[in-house]
């Protein structure tokens, strides 16, 4: 078990100027105005009558949702990385779409897409929307695009109304270029450039065929380099806020039946990559007693690791009662600590030959930013006991590391009315409290949270199911995520 001496060492080592790029294409569509009375529409719960909006904020999103999940570079699958063919495609429809919404659009020097209103007589700050148009392998249509959809949706209806121009803050609906960070395994490319925190060299990290973010930058006729990466960034005092729409990714919101909820913050993230080497050699001459397997003993790390993460407790030993990190508390932890071994690779991998190398990936999220260096302080210390006893060697690498994120209350209480109001208005119902949930997914909002204050709405999902094709959202819960956004914009701008 660990000692207070553990934690004490942890304590102590503890231009709003758009850039303008011609991209896409422009598909000008020819539309007939969309007038008040066309775009309302009747919806009848216990005899009340109310202007929901159905055909935009349901009908016209799920279709759009649909369609943005033909956006695929794989047959037979969805797959959207960062500037694939596929991606300029999914951009090309969303431009076109805040287009039809009234928006001004661009598309900036990360691939990132932009829409924005600029009312009369409205303040400088603006409010940013947004979420992100790249998926993961074999991925779901909803992780992402029901962020932009619902908010082109809720700005569509004001427009048809004539109230967007009545809005006393300009408003910015962001597609970002990459979150899921599968091409260049670098996560919130779009949105750190916006925020400003994306480091020049990130634009040399190559992907598996060897082309950089650079290169692929220029392929798109996109000539970002190091001294004008920063022209991306956002003044602080430009921005008003940021929100963002999201699918749970988790089973809480079926379970009690609703399906809005406010977020209250966001997991801090470690990505490891742990690789255990060995003496490699023949399955069939080296006696048991001999070996110096290294695949064993990353066997009993990772056992090692789930035993660490689901009782915390019984490893590391701080209650914040001796004064020491009381910021940290185990109790606290146990109750959102989580662990995931994703990829595991051994060389070279034949199955008559034993191993002389292995690979593999570690994933510690918490809501505890000191509780998770604890963890990982105390995998290291498994790890050596484990190598040492196997005579094996090991080393532990950190990947990517993103602390947890508190979401603004301010925000977060617009957003609950918001929500509140939505969720009655589509019952004729009290749905009772908006309930107030943590997220284990990391989301753009984390790195935008280094520029602006950050709210975020969960939006149910079927089963908690996400990063796969089986991922869901009901049609009438789409047409909620858009009523609120709607409903925020209205009583909050």
């Amino acid at each position: 078990m660990a000692s207070h001496s553990t934690i004490d060492k942890l304590c102590k080592s503890s231009k709003l100027i758009p850039l303008v790029i011609s991209l896409f294409p422009i598909v000008v569509l020819l539309l007939s105005p969309i007038s008040a009375a066309a775009a309302a529409s009747t919806h009848v719960s216990d005899g009340l009558k109310y202007d929901l909006f159905p055909e935009i904020l349901r009908e016209e999103a799920v279709a759009r949702l649909f369609e943005l999940g033909k956006a695929s570079d794989a047959d037979g699958y969805l797959e959207r990385t960062f500037l694939s063919p596929a991606s300029i495609r999914a951009g090309n429809l969303i431009r076109t779409w805040m287009e039809d919404a009234g928006l001004t659009t661009w598309v900036d020097g990360l691939g990132n897409v932009h829409g924005r209103v600029q009312p009369p007589n409205a303040s400088k700050k603006a409010l940013l929307i947004g979420s992100h148009l790249d998926t993961v392998i074999d991925a779901g249509m909803f992780d992402g695009a029901l962020g932009i959809v619902s908010a082109i949706s809720a700005i569509k209806v004001l427009n048809a109304t004539g109230r967007l121009r009545h809005l006393r803050h300009p408003v910015e609906v962001i597609a970002f270029s990459d979150e899921e960070g599968v091409r260049f395994q670098s996560t919130f490319l779009g949105s750190a450039a916006i925020a400003g925190v994306l480091p020049v060299s990130t634009l040399q990290i190559p992907d598996k065929s060897g082309l950089t973010v650079q290169n692929v930058l220029k392929q798109n006729l996109i000539d970002t380099t190091e001294a004008n990466l920063s022209l991306l960034k956002y003044e602080p005092e430009s921005v008003l806020g940021y929100v963002e729409v999201h699918i749970e990714q988790g089973p809480v919101l079926e379970s009690i039946g609703l399906p809005l909820a406010v977020v209250k913050g966001i997991a801090g993230q470690t990505r490891l990559k742990v690789t255990v080497r060995g003496s490699q050699g023949h399955a069939g001459t080296v006696p048991m007693s001999m070996r110096q397997d290294p695949l064993v003993a990353a066997a009993e790390l990772i056992v090692s690791l789930e035993s660490l993460c689901k009782s915390p407790q019984d490893f590391i030993s701080n209650d914040g009662s001796d004064g020491h990190c009381n910021t940290f508390s185990v109790k606290s932890l146990s109750g959102s600590l989580v662990c995931t071994v994703g990829e595991i690779s051994t060389w070279p991998s034949a199955s008559n030959v034993i191993p002389g190398q292995v690979v593999f990936t570690v994933d510690i999220r918490t809501i505890d930013d000191i509780g998770r260096e604890a963890v990982i302080y105390e995998l290291s210390n498994q790890m050596h006991s484990i190598c040492d006893r196997r005579s094996v060697s090991c080393l532990m690498e950190r990947k990517h590391d993103a602390n947890a994120v508190s979401c603004d209350s301010g925000l977060n209480s617009q957003l609950k009315s918001a929500a509140y109001g939505a969720l009655k208005r589509m019952t004729g119902e009290d749905i009772g409290d908006v309930p107030v949930l943590m997220s284990g997914a990391g989301h753009d909002a984390m790195a935008m949270s280094h520029l602006t204050k950050v709210g975020m709405l969960f939006v149910r999902c079927r089963g908690g199911i996400s990063h796969s094709p089986e991922e869901h959202v009901l049609e009438d819960d789409v047409w909620a995520a858009g009523l609120a956004i709607q409903a925020f914009l209205e009583t909050n701008l």
